[in-house]
């Protein structure tokens, strides 16, 4: 192993301040393992990030990324949790081990990986061992990558908040990374899932088990949720669009409803009709990623269920600006960088 790495970093907000430079491998500190970086996923996050740095506190040259998967090559004094060659995978909010997430009425935590704290996108990583779970040994490391983010946040969504049971219908108005996530997560809880997306992504969700597909381009989408529930709703909707779209998720949830609002494509401002959301006792779950506990609990479905993550498309560590031009074009499935 040579003394030094590449690792992307931006020194300023902007993406045309990307650059991959040479950096020294870094040495894991007390109870931290140094990490060799197989994979990692893009988020939509990411590149906002780069892009306008999102009001964060960010220390340049800062590192985006914050989803890897990887092998334990080293570790630090008093680190005990993995043994070398052990495959890991992050933690998107490394401060959350289970239970509530951190933070208060005042100030909700959003201290994340390629955020608050500097991301993965290099060669190598030390981190905290905690920062860490093993990843599944069903999935090779391009999929697992996949997980600490959009399959967390969908796991969470649907099996720890929502609780999805055989025989619940749930709808999913997207076919984006966390969407097809909950497709297959709900479809693994015997659920029947409805997607509305764009056509061309038909037959591709279909092919994950979809049981009904809405084009959201022809016609009134809610009107056809309606027909196929005979009028009763879904059970859960996983709200990944945001803005005034959750006002839509509240009329076609069925009266007792869940809705888990994940998404804020449209917006941070939501907006929904009150009388509906009164009258058929439709709750709404604000998710926000999830817990190192949940992953762990994802991990153990995933390869009970063989769940498969769906890849839209893989570049080599020096085609991240590629990658990002296609994060801008949107891809069915998750974006991985590969070293």
């Amino acid at each position: 192993m040579t003394d030094t790495m590449r690792r992307w970093e931006i020194d300023a907000i902007g993406r045309d301040r990307l650059a991959l430079r040479e950096a020294p491998i870094p040495v894991p500190g007390e109870h931290q393992v140094l990490v060799k970086v197989a994979a990692v996923a893009l988020n939509y996050r990411d590149k906002m990030v780069v892009e306008t740095g999102r009001g964060l506190p960010l220390a340049f040259p800062f590192t985006p990324g914050s989803d890897l998967c990887g092998e334990v090559v080293a570790s630090g004094p008093g680190a005990n949790r993995f043994e070398a060659g052990a495959r890991v995978i992050s933690t998107f909010m490394p401060d959350w081990i289970d239970g509530l997430r951190p933070g208060d009425a005042r100030t909700p935590a959003y201290r994340t990986l390629g955020g608050y704290y500097p991301g993965v996108l290099a060669e190598y990583v030390a981190l905290p061992e905690a920062w860490l779970v093993r990843a599944p040994s069903t999935l090779t490391d391009a999929e697992a990558c996949t997980l600490p983010c959009a399959g967390v946040t969908a796991w969470f969504a649907l099996a720890e908040r929502a609780r999805v049971r055989a025989g619940d219908t749930v709808l999913i108005p997207s076919t984006g990374g966390v969407a097809l996530f909950g497709l297959q997560i709900a479809k693994a809880h015997g659920a029947t899932v409805i997607v509305c997306g764009r056509a061309d992504n038909e037959a591709r969700t279909r092919a994950l088990s979809a049981d009904h597909y809405i084009d959201s381009k022809r016609g009134n989408w809610l009107e056809a949720v309606y027909a196929l529930t005979a009028d009763r709703g879904a059970d859960i909707v996983l709200e990944v669009v945001g803005g005034a779209h959750l006002g839509t998720s509240v009329q076609a949830a069925a009266v007792g409803g869940r809705i888990c609002q994940i998404g804020a494509l449209e917006g941070f401002d939501l907006g929904a009709p009150a009388m509906p959301l009164m009258l058929k006792d439709v709750t709404i779950h604000g998710i926000g990623t999830g817990s190192r506990l949940a992953l762990e609990n994802l991990v153990r479905a995933v390869d009970r269920n063989r769940i498969k993550p769906v890849i839209g498309s893989r570049h080599p560590l020096a085609d991240l600006p590629a990658a990002f031009e296609q994060l801008d074009r949107g891809a069915f499935g998750k974006i991985v960088i590969e070293t």
